[in-house]
């Protein structure tokens, strides 16, 4: 088969981001090309795996370094409302994000006809919670990828993306659904508005993007899949069991103290890490601990002006070559975290904040691959408990060890690769 180009266009997170680089590895290892439509900010994260990457505006034009924060900035913003539950964040962060990301599909609107012009993809795989009209419109194939919860893709047996909520509080699910589709309703009718504009049919409410007619692509695992009234079954919907990209190899530190104590991997993502009064606190804890601990900083080491010897900091770390070194994991329920975790069989204690990290907080507690942790209203003694009963928990390692054994034989990658590649054979 001749090489295609495969283009990829993520959100702009590092999450989505790096699920789409683990499958373009595999589509460029099959010989075809792989290219990048980017936020403008995201263009060396790209580049960095070397990928061709091509910007596409999806806000007001700003300075570069202006525009790699935007969502940084925007995270921090809202830092008082990861202590509310998340249907009292549907008034503040919930009702904010979707404002910015209905004005980003617009903006990607003015740059994207003439960026796959001049790509001229084959295949155009999306991994965003909305529509794009011009990539619908383009003419080829183009592919859904759902690198968040499942439940991105709504059912009405099931809890609705973002709550949090356990599978049986049915009540719950529909005072939650009720609440975002209040909220949300101007929101949505100014995209539908657009969406006429660009000659496309109006969601309804609520709904800002649809599966694609050809192939769409979820992440989540199936051992912590939901009971779904309409189940999602192939060949329109394929489970991929994670997409773990390829990293460099990570030479564990030296640590002055506890050198023999379990390990732990502690991060909050490149976003999360702006809560630095959080894990200052978490820092300490650990200080007076038996464990030694990896922790992602981010772009905030200055903050940082003492750490225990048995404490690590770094503003970044590979983590598919992390992960499989540690003993436990502190996260905030990001999809690239989650699924690391599940396709490592590392057990995971998540301290959610925002979007899809309530709804994986509840799914890796419901389905016994990890627990679930107030992002602040813990005591020390109750960590130490947590983080004890994922080391020590026979039943939680043996599901998580046939966890990962699935995992890693369905070779999400691989996989992916072969189904974007039947789109155009």
């Amino acid at each position: 088969m001749t090489g295609k180009t495969f283009a990829f266009f993520p959100e702009a997170a590092f999450g989505p981001a790096l699920n789409s680089v683990g499958i373009a590895q595999a589509v460029e290892a099959r010989g075809h090309r792989a290219v990048f439509l980017s936020d403008p900010g995201f263009v060396p994260v790209y580049e960095g795996y070397g990928f061709e990457a091509h910007p596409v505006a999806l806000s007001e034009p700003m300075e570069p370094e202006a525009m790699a924060r935007f969502w940084e900035d925007f995270i921090n913003g809202h830092i008082p409302n990861f202590r509310k539950p998340p249907i009292e964040q549907i008034d503040t962060y919930v009702k904010d994000c979707w404002s910015a990301i209905v004005d980003s599909a617009k903006w990607a609107q003015k740059d994207l006809p003439a960026v796959l012009a001049r790509i001229r993809p084959d295949v155009i795989a999306v991994d965003n919670v909305i529509l794009f009209p011009a990539i619908k419109q383009f003419g080829v194939p183009w592919v859904r990828v759902i690198s968040c919860s499942e439940n991105e893709i709504e059912d009405e047996a099931i809890p609705p993306h973002l709550s949090g909520m356990p599978e049986t509080d049915h009540a719950g699910h529909a005072a939650f659904r009720a609440r975002f589709n209040e909220v949300i309703d101007p929101i949505h009718a100014d995209f539908n508005a657009f969406l006429a504009e660009c000659g496309e049919e109006p969601y309804p409410l609520g709904q800002f993007c649809e599966a694609s007619p050809f192939l769409n692509l979820l992440l989540y695992p199936e051992a912590v899949k939901f009971a779904r009234k309409v189940p999602l079954t192939p060949p329109r919907y394929e489970y991929l069991e994670g997409c773990v990209r390829k990293e460099a190899a990570y030479e564990l530190p030296d640590f002055a103290a506890n050198a023999d104590g379990p390990l732990l991997y502690v991060s909050f993502g490149s976003l999360g890490a702006g809560d630095t009064d959080l894990l200052k606190r978490i820092i300490a804890a650990l200080g007076r601990s038996r464990y030694r601990a990896l922790v992602n900083v981010g772009d905030y080491m200055d903050a940082y002006a003492e750490v225990p010897p048995n404490v690590h900091l770094a503003a970044w770390f590979p983590q598919p070559s992390v992960i499989p070194q540690v003993d436990c994991v502190i996260h905030h329920g990001g999809n690239n975290s989650f699924t690391e975790c599940l396709y490592f069989g590392k057990p995971a204690i998540v301290m959610p904040y925002v979007w899809d990290g309530h709804d994986n907080a509840m799914r890796i507690e419901e389905t016994g691959h990890g627990l679930r942790s107030p992002r602040y209203d813990w005591s020390e003694e109750e960590l130490f408990a947590r983080i004890e009963r994922c080391l020590t928990d026979a039943e939680m390692q043996a599901r998580l060890a046939a966890t990962s054994a699935r995992m890693q034989a369905a070779r999400g990658p691989e996989k992916a690769a072969r189904l974007l590649e039947g789109l155009v054979t």
